[in-house]
């Protein structure tokens, strides 16, 4: 994509409403402007963020072997009543009457929904288990929306549900799912610590939330410092002896959210030198609930006995829209945006430090040409703009891979190849540079 031709509002200097990191580098890259309080127009930078970060979610929801389907937004208020949960929820449910006077809300989550479905479908133990997901725009009417996308009104979420027949069958779904997790979130290249965190409107007695850690985390959290990471791209979900054990690893040592926190047992559980407490991103977390939607609504079914039996179920969301903020706040420097390479909205930002002279444009329209065809994802800095003014966007937008090309350089036959993160900073021959890109960006 030429730069020329790209709607990307950038902004100069930091809005005075952006309290941190992520919501000042978002509206000033051009990914987002605010509607209203807390809801969020994503412009064609921040949606294609959004998308990638989207599509590693539902691959690796799939490959856990969840199944995708899709709700509305707007739920029958009936079937919340049903659960006991209308009035539990409080003000931050937007609830609305339709013409016929009926009650609808703008759901915050689907347990009632999916429960209602499954209570009139399924009727045999030969059913289950299931596990279903969808990715839908929810709403909460925060009292204080704040932090961009990191807390608005209006998010995206991947919320998930299971079935399953027995309590031991419940449990290792929802070690399935906490792995997945996991996954998902090293794929992204995220460091996240899961933690033992209260259950919350949801309910149960079980949960996990998944922390990036941040100062400006709106959680409290409190861990043991002496965690190992491990790589696991090669974990089969069905291989329930190694989904065990990567559960054991990750929750062997003390970390929990301020709602779960024991003092006591953290001075007992961890030496003083391994004690850390700071705040968190909450970018997804996990519930094993039971039966606490399944009995009121009915979801039972005939068991191998002849018994009825209600189901036990879990609940798993993943905050998507939420994930880009946190994205931001776990990798940025002073200048701007440092994308991890799965989600950046491109590649590669192709600079021509000279618009207008012939060489230059020729060269970078070649190289534009064959790094496109190689299947690199390419921005294209083509304006007639000052070289600082180039680089201040380029850091600012944050793509992986920094390709300058000038007139010296091309006389020279060399051209400055950069990573954003600064692992890389080189002036090299051209062929060498497009290989190298074509190879690890372009695959």
């Amino acid at each position: 994509m030429r730069l020329s031709r790209y709607y990307l509002p950038t902004l100069k200097e930091n809005p005075k409403e952006a309290e941190i990191v992520s919501h000042r580098l978002m509206l000033r890259s051009g990914m987002v402007r605010q509607s209203a309080a807390g809801i969020y127009s994503w412009l064609p930078l921040g949606f294609k963020v959004l998308s990638k970060v989207e599509k590693i979610v539902r691959e690796e929801q799939d490959r856990a072997g969840c199944q995708e389907m899709l709700m509305p937004t707007l739920q029958p208020m009936e079937l919340w009543q049903r659960s006991g949960r209308y009035e539990d929820y409080g003000p931050e449910m937007l609830r609305v009457t339709d013409r016929h006077d009926r009650g609808l809300l703008y759901g915050p989550t689907n347990e009632e929904m999916l429960t209602d479905i499954i209570a009139n479908t399924v009727r045999s133990y030969r059913d289950f288990p299931k596990l279903l997901y969808h990715i839908q725009w929810k709403f909460r009417d925060e009292v204080r929306p704040r932090f961009g996308v990191m807390r608005g009104r209006e998010f995206l979420m991947k919320d998930c549900y299971s079935f399953d027949l027995d309590k031991d069958s419940a449990r290792k779904t929802y070690n399935k799912m906490f792995v997945a997790y996991l996954k998902t979130f090293q794929r992204i290249g995220l460091d996240v610590r899961p933690m033992e965190a209260e259950t919350g409107p949801i309910g149960g007695d079980l949960s996990h939330e998944f922390i990036v850690l941040a100062d400006t985390g709106e959680s409290g959290v409190f861990w043991d410092d002496d965690f190992k990471a491990i790589d696991l791209s090669d974990v089969d979900y069905d291989d329930e002896v190694r989904v065990a054990a990567v559960i054991a690893h990750f929750t062997e040592l003390y970390a929990r959210t301020e709602d779960r926190h024991d003092a006591a047992a953290f001075e007992d559980k961890v030496p003083e030198p391994r004690r850390r407490q700071g705040r968190g991103i909450e970018v997804g977390q996990v519930f094993y609930f039971g039966t606490k939607y399944s009995e009121p609504m009915g979801a039972k079914v005939t068991g191998p006995g002849g018994q009825s039996v209600a189901v036990e179920m879990g609940s798993y969301g993943i905050g998507v829209s939420r994930l880009v903020g946190a994205i931001i706040e776990a990798s940025h420097d002073e200048d701007g945006i440092i994308w991890p390479d799965p989600v950046a909205p491109f590649d590669l930002a192709l600079i021509n430090l000279r618009a207008g002279d012939t060489d230059c444009d020729a060269a970078c329209a070649d190289i534009y040409g064959k790094l496109t065809s190689a299947g690199v994802d390419v921005l294209y800095d083509d304006r007639d703009e000052r070289p600082g003014a180039k680089f201040a966007d380029a850091d600012l937008v944050g793509l992986p891979w920094r390709l300058v090309i000038g007139p010296r350089g091309l006389k020279d036959g060399k051209v400055e190849l950069k990573r954003r993160d600064g692992s890389v900073d080189e002036n090299v021959a051209l062929d060498e540079a497009l290989a190298r890109l074509i190879a690890v960006a372009g695959g």
